[in-house]
């Protein structure tokens, strides 16, 4: 099958379930590469790449959140063959991970797992003043470079810098712009929110309101670190442990499917 606009670092056949993972602003799907080495080796992963990088890097980066939502759903569907789909995104990933699940439950295709990872809840705002579109060059690489979130090396790869600029302003507009309606119903399916301890965009406290937006099972997962938390040699483990939230939402899900046994 043609993977499309997702990167998928390995073929499995038959997986117990398909993960689809949504990067944060600027970033490509590539650059959660490193999720595999601590997902078990049959399940299936699938990096998805947004307009304006990886795959997508001919296409112009959107600027909309509806647009965002409505072009992820259809990626997403077109590998919804009964396999189990769980969804994971950071950051403003998180977000559209979030927008998408409710999506799929629409269309009849609910995942079995929503994470999200480093994002307030949809009603709050995030920390003002930090990784605003608007912001000039320098400041807003300063605020990413503090975050830990700019790629290596950037400074010298000027053609890479100012493409990366233009795909990261287009994303914090999607951002800036995404207001959902406060009387939505909740999300039906399992919900874990990721937060770092120490995440000047995110704070734990900010995390709260996730609670109320699902009327599945809902937990939420602190870790130590900022906004990028899961970067560098916390890559493995965060994995184990997205590993280990989407083998609870399964077997709950097996569970509900089990029959009742009759009285008597």
């Amino acid at each position: 099958m043609n993977t499309g606009p997702f990167v998928r670092p390995r073929r499995v056949t038959a997986p117990p379930v398909r993960l689809v993972v949504i990067p944060h602003a600027g970033a490509s799907g590539v650059a959660y590469h490193p999720l595999g080495r601590g997902l078990p080796e049959t399940w299936d992963l699938l990096l998805l790449d947004l307009p304006g990088r990886g795959r997508r890097h001919t296409r112009p980066a959107l600027e909309n959140m509806a647009d965002v939502v409505a072009l992820v759903t259809d990626d997403v569907a077109a590998w919804a063959d009964g396999t189990p789909l769980a969804l994971f995104g950071h950051s403003l990933g998180g977000a559209v991970a979030f927008e998408v699940a409710r999506e799929l439950e629409r269309r009849g295709l609910p995942p079995v797992w929503t994470g999200v990872s480093g994002r307030v809840a949809p009603d709050r705002r995030a920390a003002p003043g930090r990784l605003r579109p608007e912001l000039p060059d320098e400041e807003l690489m300063a605020e990413l470079a503090a975050m830990g979130g700019l790629p290596q090396r950037i400074h010298e790869l000027p053609d890479f810098q100012d493409r990366f600029l233009g795909v990261l302003r287009s994303d914090l507009r999607v951002l800036a712009d995404y207001r959902p309606a406060p009387a939505r119903p909740p999300l039906n399916g399992p919900l874990t929110v990721f937060g770092g301890t120490e995440d000047p965009l995110a704070p734990p406290y900010a995390l709260e309101g996730w609670a109320r937006l699902t009327r599945g099972d809902h937990r939420r997962i602190l870790c130590r670190g900022g906004h990028f938390h899961f970067l560098g040699p916390a890559f493995e483990p965060f994995a184990r442990t997205l590993a280990q939230e989407i083998q609870r939402a399964l077997r709950a899900s097996d569970l509900a499917r089990e029959p009742v046994p009759e009285a008597g």
